[in-house]
């Protein structure tokens, strides 16, 4: 009566899901244009109109089991949708799916099995049912020693989500680095990591001031050694000086006086990167009629 192909062509016109696809084919007995109508009477297939819309709300989440972590982001469009609780439930089944799916990439994370076929197809199903694009943005999922320790931190209802990886420290300071991490915001865990292009770039930025400000140009490489350090100490973590802190204590020193060195960092800020649609006035009025 109708085939795979059938239900993959379906589900790319309508970009409803997979089991939808075929229960609607099976209603329509294999008539595409049938199926279609049917999709769009139950509602399910308007999720498709939703793909070229920014989602650049939403909330992060982060799951700890065991040895495990997990931290996501899924994007809604407005932030309205992000402080609904059928979409906070969804983000934390997202959040459950991946980390004991133990995947590695989002492509492999959207091919995990759920109820409704693969995680993708539940993004489908509850863009359908929201009524806006919801996507599961990005995830980073960490796995520790038994000498190691998870510090988390979420921060204005999920807007800021944080996870640091701690050696030999307890989960206290290692909640308070998190802290830090979700308050300033640092670039880089250590200045090693600190990309060469991006230290050059730095530099000569330095000297270029340098030499506006007028700087003897015999005294500038000297100059530039204290800028350049006070560059790492703005935006790798570990020489950040500690907020937490009542003396000028950098957050590295901070950790290894509590016996523990910093590992891991990762920091999600939602919508951070996504460029938000610009729209005037009369295009936003035409969309909303042409709906």
């Amino acid at each position: 009566m109708f085939s795979a192909n059938d239900i993959k062509e379906l589900r790319e016109t309508t970009g409803a899901g997979m089991l939808d696809c075929k229960k609607a084919l099976q209603e329509c007995e294999g008539n595409m244009d049938l199926a279609i109508d049917w999709l769009r009477e139950k509602g399910i297939s308007k999720a498709a109109k939703k793909e070229s819309r920014i989602a650049a709300e939403g909330i992060t989440e982060i799951l700890v089991k065991g040895n495990k972590a997990i931290l996501i982001e899924v994007n809604s469009e407005t932030d309205f949708v992000a402080k609904n609780e059928e979409f906070r439930n969804f983000v934390k089944y997202v959040a459950e799916v991946v980390l004991e799916g133990n995947v590695k990439t989002l492509d492999e994370a959207l091919a995990l099995t759920t109820n409704d076929g693969t995680l993708s197809d539940t993004v489908v199903n509850i863009t359908a049912k929201i009524g806006e694009k919801i996507s599961f943005r990005r995830f980073q999922l960490i796995e520790k020693t038994d000498s190691q320790v998870f510090g988390t931190y979420s921060h204005m209802g999920g807007k800021i989500g944080v996870i640091v990886l701690v050696e030999g420290a307890n989960e206290e300071v290692s909640k308070d680095v998190a802290m830090h991490v979700a308050a300033m915001n640092p670039l880089y865990l250590v200045r090693e990591e600190v990309p060469t292009e991006t230290l050059d770039k730095e530099k000569e930025i330095i000297k270029e001031q340098l030499l506006n400000e007028g700087k003897p140009a015999e005294r500038i490489e000297s100059i530039m050694v204290g800028k350049v350090n006070k560059y790492y100490s703005d935006v790798c973590l570990t020489e950040q000086l500690f907020i937490k802190a009542e003396d000028k204590e950098s957050v590295g020193t901070f950790v290894k006086n509590n016996g523990g060195e910093i590992k891991l960092m990762v920091r999600y800020e939602v919508g951070e990167g996504i460029e938000k649609k610009e729209e005037n006035f009369a295009e936003e009025v035409m969309n909303q009629i042409n709906g």
